[in-house]
């Protein structure tokens, strides 16, 4: 089995990705939304629950699993390869190499939390790629809590964009990384509010390709109709809502989907 885990539901814009790319593998998803957010909380804190999380996932039957939080990654990635050396590890990675290629203004948004833009990883996707380029970064704080509370088109998603996405764009900022999970979501509030004044990017599409990848190399497929979501809040039924808005025909290819409280 393949497990993907992340604050909260935020996760799912990634878990997306890797479903369409890969629908008839098996799947367990953890949104751990009674400790979300992850994007203040001390390392050490985060790394404790990613190692929790993925101890489930491995006598759970999962084989890779999937750091789909980019404060998750920060903190943890280098903590669980080292300590669980059996499982692939796969985590998220700032997608500020395409913003700094495809700019056109020189100058480019990153939108994260905390917790990542203080990160090493973060830091040193800046100075590989990222040199010839102004980046403006963001903390977009309360943006989690409006995905975990399913408000994503709300009066107050709106006005928490337009504080942190309206001074990108006045500085000349013509691509905006999306560096958190949760923000995909928004992605139709943004453009709502700006068009095509702005390009956003989401990593989760590449991170969904070198999950094929590793799958074919380490030889992980293991077909079949288990897929289950997980949550650790009491959030059940909104992350049981997003799933069905985010996966066409997933009961039609999985009878046995449910989601539960763990």
């Amino acid at each position: 089995m393949i497990g993907v885990f992340d604050s909260g539901v935020g996760g799912l814009s990634v878990f997306r990705e890797i479903y369409r790319l890969m629908p008839a593998e098996e799947y367990i998803y953890i949104a751990d939304s009674a400790h979300c957010p992850y994007g203040s909380k001390p390392a050490s804190e985060i790394t404790e629950r990613a190692a929790r999380i993925s101890e489930y996932l491995i006598r759970s039957g999962c084989r890779m699993i999937v750091a789909a939080c980019n404060t998750a990654t920060a903190a943890a990635i280098s903590y669980l390869r080292k300590n669980y050396p059996d499982t692939v590890f796969v985590g998220m990675e700032p997608a500020v190499k395409p913003a700094a290629t495809s700019t056109e203004s020189g100058v480019i948004g990153v939108l994260a939390t905390k917790g990542t833009l203080c990160g090493e990883l973060y830091h040193n996707t800046l100075a590989r790629f990222a040199s010839g380029v102004s980046v403006v970064e963001t903390i977009g704080e309360g943006l989690v809590e409006i995905v975990e509370s399913g408000q994503c088109s709300s009066e107050k998603a709106e006005s928490l964009l337009r504080k942190y996405i309206g001074p990108m764009i006045d500085t000349g900022a013509d691509k905006i990384v999306l560096g958190c999970t949760h923000y995909p979501f928004l992605a139709g509030t943004i453009r709502k509010l700006y068009g095509d004044s702005v390009g956003l990017v989401d990593p989760a599409p590449a991170i969904a390709s070198r999950c094929e990848y590793l799958v074919r190399e380490h030889s992980l497929s293991s077909p079949g109709s288990r897929l289950m979501f997980c949550t650790t809040g009491r959030n059940a039924g909104i992350l049981e809502d997003m799933v069905r808005a985010n996966f066409s025909g997933i009961e039609a290819r999985h009878p046995e989907f449910k989601t539960i409280v763990i």
